[in-house]
């Protein structure tokens, strides 16, 4: 047996083969959560003239797609386990056909006119979810059986953020960037969606042979003949849900933050086009948020490592809380400061990512002393249905707020004007509403009540 196989019975730390595979699946990850969340309500308003309320809608059907398979994909993840030994079988699957939905996402051309635009990008963006979901819910899940050390799994998922908020810088300003590189619209989405896909399911290909090293543990629980039946997949996440108090903090609080930071990601075209009065500023206002969370990853790691992990999240909660309220002086006095608020929102991002992602691998295995091994498929099912759920949400209160406040769709190459109240709309989307949300989340955190030396006494117990 390898030196790399069995990591989470190892007392060394992951070889740093180990992490940099791992890390890279944040390509995919990275792509995935950005783009479309950047883009894609604003090409069915701005290029295919999709009212917005329409769009809001086809992006949260997608989304409520996602959590109707994600606890299926979860269980069915385990039971692959059980079965080969490995969760890579989804992994790859998904990896090497989200590439060809995701084209075809923005291959809608406007002349198709807006209901049959709508259509198929909603057909197409249903099977791009579908793929995403058979990689990512594994994906998840490896941390937990990569290793069991505390810290460790601060490390680990510490570089996969770093990846990750090089890749949102990547796909957030690269993707606009490549759109305008085409001599039209049309074209322009065509190619961003050809190249994106690509880069995606590649990072994703490469991430899946970590679950190699994950798998090969003989002590887990082999267990081929599981059920299953669709209701008992979905009743073991709820009976995850009822039995891990912890478990139920965490993602509810992960939730709320990713609702908050859906809305911003989804408003953020629309505050460069009419706030800052550039299309093309979206792309600062990525390399605003990215370039300082690149810096501040590895100092969230040295912060969780001395406080412990609850407290460093508490403390990026609260400074991205106050980054985004700053941000509504934009309805009066919008202009090139509001970077800097981004930036400081972008330092607390960093801690946003990485450390619920990796309290997540603590709690499945605190759960395991109660429970039986080789469900971290189903938590990760429900955690990232959870997840989808706050993305999804986040770009429908951003189209519901523009629904409300008078905004004006229109079609690729027309110019229209927006009134006030559209405006003001946009910033308060940007600025109070995940000001808002973030506040919640830190009253459900409260109640996470895991510590490093719960975890570390699991370690104790199994040595």
């Amino acid at each position: 047996m390898s030196t790399e196989a069995r990591p989470d019975r190892d007392p060394a730390r992951l070889s740093p083969r180990t992490i940099a595979l791992y890390a890279v699946g944040s390509v995919g990850t990275g792509g995935y959560a950005t783009l479309p969340g950047l883009v894609l309500t604003y090409f069915l308003t701005d290029n295919l003239g999709v009212a917005a309320l329409a769009a809001g809608l086809i992006v949260t059907l997608a989304k409520v797609w996602d959590v109707l398979i994600d606890p299926l994909i979860g269980a069915a993840s385990d039971r692959q386990l059980a079965r080969t030994g490995s969760r890579r079988g989804f992994m790859v699957v998904g990896a090497v056909t989200l590439p060809v939905f995701f084209a075809l996402t923005f291959a809608v051309p406007p002349a198709w006119g807006p209901v049959a635009g709508a259509l198929c990008v909603l057909l197409a963006f249903l099977a791009t979810a579908t793929a995403f979901s058979l990689f990512q819910v594994p994906y998840v899940a490896l941390p937990a059986e990569l290793t069991s050390g505390y810290d460790e799994r601060t490390r680990l998922l510490g570089w996969r953020v770093v990846v990750l908020t090089a890749a949102i810088l990547l796909f957030g300003a690269g993707g606009p960037a490549l759109r305008t590189a085409a001599p039209d619209p049309v074209a322009g989405y065509l190619l961003m969606g050809v190249a994106a896909g690509l880069a995606i399911g590649v990072g994703m290909l490469i991430a899946s042979r970590t679950a190699a090293a994950a798998g090969d543990d003989p002590a887990r629980p082999r267990d081929p003949a599981a059920s299953s039946a669709w209701r008992e997949q979905y009743l073991s996440g709820f009976r995850a849900l009822r039995r891990s108090q912890p478990f139920r903090a965490l993602l509810a609080t992960f939730l709320l933050q990713a609702l908050a930071t859906g809305t911003m990601l989804a408003g953020a075209q629309y505050v460069a086009t009419w706030v800052l009065r550039s299309e093309d500023a979206v792309t600062l206002v990525f390399v605003a948020l990215v370039g300082p969370a690149l810096l501040a990853t590895p100092a969230w790691t040295v912060v969780a490592r001395r406080l412990g992990k609850e407290r460093a999240f508490a403390i990026a909660s609260c400074l991205f809380l106050l980054a985004a309220l700053s941000l509504v002086a934009a309805v009066w006095s919008p202009g090139g400061w509001m970077y800097a608020a981004v930036a400081v929102a972008g330092i607390a991002y960093a801690g946003l990512q990485s450390l619920p992602m990796a309290m997540l691998p603590d709690v499945i295995s605190h759960d395991e002393r109660s429970s039986r091994p080789g469900q971290a498929g189903t938590f990760t099912g429900i955690w990232t249905a959870g997840e989808t759920v706050g993305f999804a949400l986040g770009a429908t209160a951003v189209s519901l707020t523009l629904a409300a406040t008078g905004y004006v769709s229109t079609v690729a190459g027309e110019a229209v004007v927006q009134p006030p109240a559209a405006i003001t709309g946009i910033v308060l989307s940007f600025s109070v509403l995940p000001a808002a949300l973030m506040a919640a989340s830190l009253a459900t955190l409260r109640r996470y009540r895991l510590r490093r030396e719960d975890i570390e006494a699991l370690q104790t117990t199994d040595a």
